[in-house]
């Protein structure tokens, strides 16, 4: 069809000819115009070598995962929890009982909330983004990934606070979520040659709508913005091994180094000393 259209530029009358038997596709032309034809054709392909002027159509292989509503009956469950055995003095992020070795609260904090309200906000955004996270990198490769950019911003917040400082809940792992999703578009659009407004606008969407949910007065900024930060350096990582979701093998190893930083973490808590309140 392109060299039809070559001809046709020059003047040329052909017909597409479908293949018949062990003949394929060709362009029917009259003989006294086969050599002109031919010259056209010729040309037409020389100064297309390469064909510069195509780019591959990039495909966002976004897919959601159910499965994140595992994870939402999980924070549910720790919400329960939390009332009844007495969880939040052991487990909520306190910066000054971290700085004296109790690493693990950066973990359990993140299954921890300060009432209804605040689980329900993480649990709403988090079903949607934490699935469209492990639809894209993977069920136990993206639930890991999420959950280490939540305890990443728990330590930014540790690190970065003036003073001391206590924090619970999983928005830091629902906005990592939310930079695990824009931070693969740097890497992943330079690689295949797209345009510079293609390759940020995955990242400007990113922090708009970190802006637009993540930093409110009543909200946990430093955790917030730590985990969407930790997400973005994560994701550029994960963007470069594409083929990892589809490993059931690192998914599942991955799923279970999951389970461990929950049980873990969780079992030194109980076993650590809860200050008084």
């Amino acid at each position: 069809m392109d060299w039809g259209l070559v001809l046709a530029s020059q003047g040329i009358e052909a017909t597409i000819q479908g293949p018949e038997g062990e003949e394929s596709w060709g362009l029917v032309v009259a003989a006294e115009d086969y050599d002109k034809a031919a010259g056209a054709i010729s040309q037409y392909r020389l100064e297309n070598q390469g064909w510069p002027w195509q780019r591959p159509a990039w495909q966002p292989a976004y897919r959601f995962d159910w499965g994140s509503l595992g994870w939402v009956l999980l924070i549910l469950f720790f919400f329960w929890r939390q009332g009844r055995a007495g969880l939040r003095p052991a487990g909520v992020m306190d910066s000054t009982l971290v700085s004296h070795g109790e690493w693990w609260r950066l973990f359990t904090a993140v299954w921890l909330h300060a009432d209804v309200g605040h689980l329900a906000a993480n649990a709403t955004l988090g079903f949607l983004l934490v699935g469209l996270v492990m639809g894209r990198y993977g069920s136990g490769v993206g639930l890991l990934a999420a959950y280490m950019t939540g305890v990443a911003g728990n330590a930014g917040a540790w690190l970065l606070a003036p003073g001391p400082y206590q924090s619970l809940g999983a928005s830091g792992m629902v906005f990592g979520s939310l930079g695990l999703l824009a931070g693969q578009s740097l890497p992943l659009r330079a690689r295949e040659a797209l345009p510079p407004r293609l390759m940020v606008s995955g990242l400007l969407a990113g922090v708009m709508l970190l802006v637009l949910f993540g930093l409110g007065p009543q909200t946990d900024v430093l955790a917030h913005v730590g985990g969407f930060v930790s997400g973005l350096l994560l994701g550029a990582g994960l963007a470069l091994v594409p083929r990892l979701p589809q490993r059931a093998g690192s998914n599942l190893l991955c799923g279970l180094i999951f389970g461990a930083l929950i049980m873990l973490p969780w079992w030194l808590a109980s076993k650590g000393p809860v200050p008084q309140s």
